[in-house]
């Protein structure tokens, strides 16, 4: 007998359709952190979806699963992991993601703000994420978003901010921080985008400090 899903189990898997369509792995990124995010950390709600798609192989549930197992933290993303294997694989590819230079500054016109921008490119696709870290409120990630016009950017956050090179090491272990934090208390106000992008910029952190 198949498992059977609740309505917020079946949205999740639905909000997956798309997935074998795509080609862009960022794009990919974005469009699953945004719809499961505020599901991340539900062990039950992970365990009856990945067993579901595991009972129905077919190329969405393999892009659905591999998705997943980049993007689920402990021990749910495991769980897609190892069932992505029995699958087909899509067209799309996270593990390609590599990482680029860091910059870090303090914005003179916000007092308090910590400006943080990191890159990365999937192939020869670049792009950043782009931080401001509220100190005066124990570092909280305040705003956060994801652009693919990196040279543009970086232009107009040096016209803001004094920036320096930082380690990519070092940049990630300061967003570790801020999204501990925010995590421990996601009542605090952040823009939507933190909300949205929260399991890539995830991502990001735990591979540069493994």
């Amino acid at each position: 007998m198949w498992t059977r899903l609740n309505p917020v189990q079946q949205a999740v898997v639905d909000a997956g359709r798309p997935l074998p369509q795509l080609t862009d792995p960022l794009e990919v990124e974005l469009l699953v952190s945004a719809f499961i995010g505020p599901f991340a950390h539900n062990e039950e709600l992970w365990a009856v979806v990945v067993k579901h798609l595991a009972e129905r192989p077919s190329r969405r549930s393999g892009a659905l699963l591999t998705a997943l197992g980049h993007l689920l933290p402990d021990r749910p993303g495991r769980w897609a992991r190892e069932a992505a294997r029995e699958q087909s694989a899509p067209r799309w590819d996270l593990g390609r993601l590599t990482f680029g230079e860091c910059w870090v500054g303090d914005r003179s016109i916000d007092a308090g703000y910590l400006a943080l921008m990191c890159t990365y490119a999937y192939g020869d696709e670049p792009h950043a994420m782009v931080f401001m870290i509220d100190e005066i409120s124990g570092s909280l990630t305040r705003h956060a978003f994801l652009t693919r016009q990196v040279r543009e950017t970086l232009v107009r956050l040096k016209e803001q901010v004094r920036l320096q090179a930082i380690p990519p090491e070092a940049a990630h272990w300061l967003l570790s921080r801020s999204y501990d934090r925010f995590e421990r208390r996601p009542e605090l106000a952040v823009s939507p985008d933190v909300h949205h992008t929260r399991l890539v910029a995830r991502r990001r952190i735990g591979l540069a400090m493994n």
